[in-house]
Parts: structure tokens; C-alpha cells; sequence
């Protein structure tokens, strides 16, 4: 038997603030599959205005007459705009947008990472205070529904570790280089050429775009006030093919990851770095500007979730979305049942990097000559590094030097950090040696 249900459609205004390329794409869903969501829901999503400080330029979407403005209070004093959306990019003009909108009753969509990651904890407090929400589900991940995951999907689980390719400039980057042997600058030229990074691609080759998602990811996923400054980050810029490949013939391959780890004391480490993880592994199979987030619960067990982690449609779909949750008023009643654990209790639970344990790829270029393998074994040993193993291609490389990559067991960073200072000042050794991190990801296995 069907049972039909008849539900009289409500409209929902939505006014937008920024109109670059996903202020396009959500313009774009509204305005193109208006029916299909009503359809779906029984909301009808209708733009309100859409402001933006160019207001000539030709876009890839038609706006109906008269809604497109450089007046942002256009948007803040129409009471029949129930839901605002920051698209606007950036820190200071954004969080000033944000506020007033949440000040005029509105809830609020932000696909803002680098502003959540910065201010989020002072935004939560205003649309606390306001009685109002804001949605964020594309600030991480672009198409994917992580943040839904976590906040509600998982929120049965104590989460105790999340391992992610968040960025996609640099997952295309490595992937080019590991694939085709291609240098760094070649990598990065083609990521550019295809769309895939920006003219100053800066933000994601050093890893702060990744910090940014893994703060927001990591506050909810743990229940702890974070901020920028208890992640440790590195990027990818001085990473070589031939680091690359050396790491390839050991069983690995290179991916930046951002993790976050929390041991049975509440004790949280959070990084972003070039890892080496093993061939075998899922993500290591995430190829091309594709993101994946593999997340440890304590019910679920492992879970991965994987998709277009960028650009105007997949995050144009996450925001959409949110709208949709939003008006439906889930957004509301998760959001106010959003508890982060103060700064005040957060601060003494970040681990400090010095204390973090891992395995270690070491490269260094040893001079043809006796010796040298007894010398820079004493410096690891004299720092508790034990060798696990070891790879050295027959053949001199500059300076009369062979390459030899050493593969340490698990050691605390600070003292492999030790170490390092010391094997840069041996005679016998030329240049300072590379050292990337191996990451152990758990197998989740019956």
C-alpha cells in the first residue's frame, strides 16, 4: 500500500553575499533546480539578493532582474531573508558580514574555512547568542558530507583518530610526480594549467589550507575549542620525485596528510605533513585533486569517505544543502547542541610535536669512503633511533656522494629532530638529510 502525503510547499529567501565561483554555483542550484528541492522537501528556495562588490562582470549563471547589488545592507534589512550566505572569502570582511547577519535574526551558511579555522569559536558564541546557527559543511571537503558525518552520523562514537587528503592541489601535485616522475614545478605548473590551483597557490602547497579544514574537522570530531596554533604543519614544497621514488621502491607512496589523534587520557595531536603510508592502504589510492577523510570510532570502527573535495558545484552542493537544513530547522537544533570543550580545559590537552611518535624515511647523501656507515648509525643509535631498514643503489651521485635511504622504527620526533642537527654537521656525509615522517594508519581488520 502508498501512503501519499500532501505537504504545502513554504519559501524560503536566501540572501548571498559574494559572487565569485561558488557564489555562482549556488546561485546556479537555487535558481536551476528549484523544483527539484521542492519537490524533495517542500521547501521552495528563492533568491532574496545577491551582493557583491562587481556588479559588471559577466558569470556563467543568469541572476533574475534587479537581485544582483553592491549594497550589503540590502540583504541585512530585508526581514523576508531568513538565511544568509558568506561567500565572500577571506578573514576581515567576511567575520564583519557573518556578525551582522547573525545580529539581524539570520542564520547563517559559510563554506568559510579559513574564517572558522581563525574565528570560529568567537562566530559560535554570536549565533549562540542570537539564538541563531551557522552551517558549514562547505568549508571541508567540497561535495563531501563530512561535517553531517561527524556531528550526526557518528556522534555515537568516541573518535580517536581522522587521517585526511583535504587539499587537492597538492594530492594532484604528488600524484603527478609519483604517476609521471615529474619535478615539483612541473607538478604544479600542470595543476594550475587545469584549474586545479590557484596563480598563487601558496595557501596549499604549505599546508595552511589543510591546517585550516583539520582545525574545523577536529573541533567537532573531538569536542575541543581549536585554533590554528595547536596544529603543527609542514608542506609539500621541498618534496623531490626522487624522495618520491625512493619511497616507492620501499612499499610507500607520498601523501599530505592532516591527522588528528586522541589517546585514552584526551591527549590530542594535530599535524598536517608530508607522509610516506603504505601502497596497500586506501587512501594511498586517492589519486588526482580527489579528497578522502578516514575516521576511527570507537562503534564504527574505520570509515572513509571520498569525493571532489573542490570547486564551484561539489561545494555548491554542500552549501545548498546547508540551506536546506537550515530552513528545515535541523541546522538550528544541531548547532545549539554544539559543545566544544573550552580553551581553558583545550590548551593543556594539545600534545606538543616533540612528543609525537612516528617512523621516519631519512635520506642523506654519504661520501664514497670507509666508515660512514658506522658514523651516522652512532648519531641515530646515540638518540634511541633504531634502523628498520635500509636502501642504496649502486652508483656515485654528486660530489662523489650515494644516495641512502634509512627507515627508522617508531622514535619521538624530538629526538629524531636531535639527530638531524647532528648528521648535517658529519664530515662524511654531504648536504642536510631529508626526513619525512611514515605513517602507520590501523587496519581496521575482524
Amino acid at each position: 500500500m502508498t501512503i501519499g502525503v500532501f505537504m504545502a510547499e513554504k519559501q524560503v529567501r536566501v540572501g548571498l553575499a559574494g559572487f565569485g565561483t561558488i557564489g555562482c554555483g549556488v546561485a546556479k542550484l537555487i535558481l536551476e533546480e528549484a523544483e527539484s528541492i521542492a519537490a524533495k522537501t517542500g521547501l521552495r528556495l528563492e533568491l532574496g539578493c545577491v551582493v557583491d562588490t562587481d556588479t559588471e562582470s559577466a558569470r556563467p549563471v543568469k541572476l533574475p532582474k534587479s537581485i544582483l547589488t553592491n549594497d550589503i545592507n540590502r540583504l541585512l534589512n530585508d526581514d523576508t531573508i531568513q538565511i544568509g550566505v558568506e561567500l565572500i572569502g577571506g578573514t576581515d570582511a567576511a567575520k564583519d558580514v557573518q556578525l551582522k547577519m547573525l545580529d539581524a535574526g539570520k542564520d547563517v551558511v559559510t563554506a568559510n574555512k579559513a574564517l572558522l579555522a581563525e574565528h570560529g569559536n568567537e562566530l559560535y558564541e554570536a549565533a549562540h547568542r542570537n539564538g541563531r546557527c551557522i552551517a558549514f559543511e562547505g568549508s571541508c571537503g567540497g561535495g563531501i558530507p563530512i561535517i553531517s558525518a561527524i556531528r550526526t552520523g557518528l556522534v555515537a562514537n568516541n573518535i580517536t583518530a581522522m587521517y585526511g587528503i583535504v587539499n587537492g592541489t597538492c594530492n594532484y601535485i604528488l600524484s603527478e610526480m609519483t604517476s609521471k616522475g615529474e619535478g615539483f614545478s612541473e607538478a604544479l605548473a600542470q595543476a594550475q594549467n587545469k584549474g586545479y590551483a590557484e596563480a598563487d597557490p601558496t595557501l596549499d602547497i604549505n599546508g595552511g589550507d589543510s591546517a585550516h579544514k583539520l582545525a574545523i574537522l577536529a573541533s567537532i570530531a573531538f569536542g575541543y575549542e581549536i585554533t590554528l596554533e595547536d596544529i603543527f604543519v609542514e608542506g609539500i614544497e621541498s618534496v623531490s620525485k626522487a624522495d618520491i621514488r625512493y619511497g616507492g621502491e620501499m612499499g610507500y607512496i607520498l601523501k599530505l596528510l592532516a591527522i588528528g589523534q586522541k589517546d585514552k587520557e584526551g591527549k590530542v595531536s594535530l599535524c598536517v605533513y608530508p607522509s610516506f603510508i603504505a601502497k596497500d592502504n586506501p587512501l594511498a589510492r586517492v589519486n588526482g585533486p580527489f579528497n578522502a577523510i578516514s575516521i576511527f570510532g570507537s562503534a564504527v570502527g574505520q570509515v572513509m569517505y571520498y569525493g571532489r573535495g573542490a570547486g564551484m558545484m561539489p561545494t555548491a552542493s554542500a552549501v545548498v544543502a546547508d540551506i536546506i537544513d537550515a530552513a528545515l530547522g535541523n541546522s538550528v537544533t544541531t548547532f545549539r547542541h554544539l559543545h566544544l570543550k573550552p580553551r581553558s580545559e583545550t590548551e593543556l590537552l594539545i600534545e606538543k610535536i616533540g612528543n609525537c611518535v612516528s617512523r621516519f624515511y631519512i635520506k642523506v647523501l654519504a661520501k664514497n669512503q670507509p666508515g660512514v656507515v658506522a658514523k651516522y648509525s652512532k648519531v641515530l643509535g646515540d638518540h634511541d633511533i633504531s634502523i628498520s631498514g635500509a636502501l642504496q643503489h649502486e652508483g656515485a651521485g654528486p660530489n662523489n656522494t650515494v644516495p641512502v635511504v634509512i627507515i627508522t622504527h617508531s622514535v619521538q620526533q624530538k629526538n629524531m629532530t636531535a639527530a638531524l642537527v647532528e648528521l648535517a654537521e658529519l664530515d662524511v656525509l654531504s648536504g642536510r638529510p631529508v626526513c619525512i615522517r611514515i605513517v602507520d594508519i590501523p587496519e581496521d581488520k575482524d
